[in-house]
């Protein structure tokens, strides 16, 4: 009996020194683990509040306190013209309200390029940057890209009209019926009565309001009134700058222009009639003036 109690006793030491070596064994693995995790693990990002749509905000709307609220942006991926406070983006329940010039997205950060400031409307005179003016522009289903300008868009402007006057010509040598590029990258505020940004639909339109410097519409002006305009999409990434573009008849034709050669001036004779008799004589005088 003392022979088995004593067996017995010490398979369990065995097998509690065998247990305790495996759990030790699995704490110190599972340290190891978080150890390297740790290790591993990202920095803190720092963020900072910002006011977001709280829900899709189209344009034209109203901005109520409701359709807003804060969320937690990364402070090093701020985007410029944000809003952190209330109090900046609603700065007196009396006044008027600020109008959403640009669609948001629930949870998109509100701009301050996106809305107008307190009781400005959302049109095209809100869109106009400093120093700018607005200018319509007459176009039709050719001249006006077949109806897919849209507010926001930029264009080249292109005047087709004559160069009047035998002795005039242009500084790229033409004459008579000319094409020639006039303006370009000129941004798109309205197209007829629509300024929305975000409108997807196409426009067969009659006029479309430009953003010009003033010396740019008197350009226009007088363009459009000696001539007829034709507008140019220009694409979304293209930051190349046009060189100076002019097409006449000749350069459509691959014609060469020929110097006409003017004719050589006829020496002048000066003669008098005198009668001899029965005979008119002519004889010849040295002219005077």
């Amino acid at each position: 009996m003392r022979l088995v109690f004593g067996l017995v006793l010490v398979v369990g030491l065995g097998l509690a020194g065998f247990a305790v070596y495996m759990a030790k064994s699995y704490i110190q693995s599972y340290q190891t683990q978080l150890a390297k995790e740790r290790a591993q693990r990202a920095p803190q990002i720092e963020t900072v509040d910002v006011i977001v749509a709280n829900e899709p905000l189209s344009y034209g709307q109203k901005l109520e306190p409701a359709m807003v609220r804060m969320a937690k942006f990364p402070k090093e991926s701020l985007p410029a013209g944000y809003f952190s406070e209330p109090d900046t983006l609603f700065p007196d329940e009396n006044e008027e309200k600020r109008t959403v010039r640009r669609a948001m997205e629930k949870n998109e950060a509100v701009l301050d390029v996106k809305i107008t400031k307190p009781g400005e409307d959302a049109g095209i005179s809100a869109s106009l940057g400093p120093g700018m003016r607005a200018f319509a522009i007459k176009v039709d289903v050719a001249s006006g890209v077949s109806g897919f300008l849209r507010p926001g868009d930029r264009v080249d402007v292109y005047w087709t009209g004559q160069v009047r006057g035998e002795r005039v010509r242009t500084e790229g040598n033409s004459v008579g019926d000319v094409t020639k590029l006039i303006q370009t990258g000129v941004r798109l505020i309205a197209v007829d009565q629509v300024s929305n940004e975000d409108t997807r639909q196409a426009i067969i339109a009659r006029t479309v309001t430009v953003e010009a410097k003033p010396q740019q519409v008197a350009a226009l002006a007088q363009a459009q009134a000696t001539g007829r305009l034709s507008l140019s999409l220009v694409g979304i990434q293209d930051e190349t700058v046009a060189d100076v573009i002019e097409v006449d008849q000749w350069r459509l034709l691959g014609l060469s222009k020929k110097e006409i050669e003017a004719p050589a001036p006829k020496k002048e004779v000066c003669t008098i009639k005198t009668r001899r008799g029965g005979e008119t004589v002519i004889s010849q005088i040295p002219c005077t003036n």
